[in-house]
């Protein structure tokens, strides 16, 4: 069972409160008592040793008692701009993500999206970020940004590093109409970015995107990304992305 809490409070204090849902879990799951140490985590980067020194019915005083900053990402930013998934699988694709290293995810608004965003959704996901988090070992929160048009997406980051759109070739020449040049592999990717290099990813929803779509993102220099032959399921395409960049990272250092 996992020792790691997320704190909301700045753990440059000598001692920070546990409240809500973290409160309960050291009180009631955890069963803490006072004098166990645990780890706290804030979501940006540091990471904490910690002593409990009070605990009430709803919450907890904890002594900080050293930091660090643990880095536990990837060597580059990955973005996944993603048209969700209905149901459990859109918290699965979150899990998963924050376990793989994305820096952040942004639910699409797809023209044949069959779960459109709302804000009730995106909150629960984001709950879901930091109980990965914790899991994980990760002390920097996944951001899961506002819902965006698939459009709007392509005309505003068309200046990334590498830009991306995961994008069949198994409908044939049809499928990649609006590109002229080859399609990018998931082998490519990492000799083609920076080292410090930002690689943002559109993954469409289970119909693929809309013609105009594509168009709009061929207009703005995105490249399609080729997963292969066989059409994917949403969260298997993101996933797929995710663990192949976080694997080719890993090797090289």
């Amino acid at each position: 069972m996992s020792r790691r809490f997320f704190c909301t409070e700045p753990l440059s204090q000598s001692q920070v409160r546990l409240a809500d849902s973290e409160a309960h879990h050291l009180i009631h799951v955890m069963r803490a008592q006072v004098g166990d140490e645990v780890v706290l985590f804030d979501g940006s980067g540091t990471e904490a040793a910690a002593r409990v020194a009070e605990l009430g019915r709803t919450d907890a005083v904890l002594a900080v008692l050293s930091r660090d900053q643990v880095d536990r990402e990837l060597p580059f930013r990955l973005t996944l701009a993603v048209a969700l998934p209905k149901g459990d699988r859109q918290k699965w694709l979150v899990e998963k993500a924050v376990e793989l290293g994305v820096t952040r995810l942004l639910p699409l608004k797809a023209k044949r999206g069959v779960a459109q965003p709302v804000t009730s959704a995106i909150e629960r996901l984001r709950r879901s970020v930091i109980e990965a988090a914790k899991q994980c070992g990760r002390n920097r929160l996944m951001e899961i940004g506002e819902p965006v048009e698939v459009v709007d997406l392509f005309s505003e980051w068309a200046a990334e590093d590498l830009a991306l759109v995961a994008h069949p070739e198994s409908d044939g020449a049809a499928a990649t109409a609006p590109w002229t040049g080859p399609a990018v592999t998931l082998g490519e990717v990492s000799s083609q970015r920076g080292s410090d290099g930002h690689v943002v990813v559109a993954i469409g929803p289970e119909g693929g995107f809309a013609d105009e779509e594509l168009a709009a993102a061929a207009e703005a220099a995105w490249r399609r990304l080729d997963l292969g032959p066989r059409i994917l399921r949403v969260e298997t395409a993101a996933l797929t992305v995710a663990a192949a960049l976080a694997s080719v990272s890993h090797s090289a250092h």
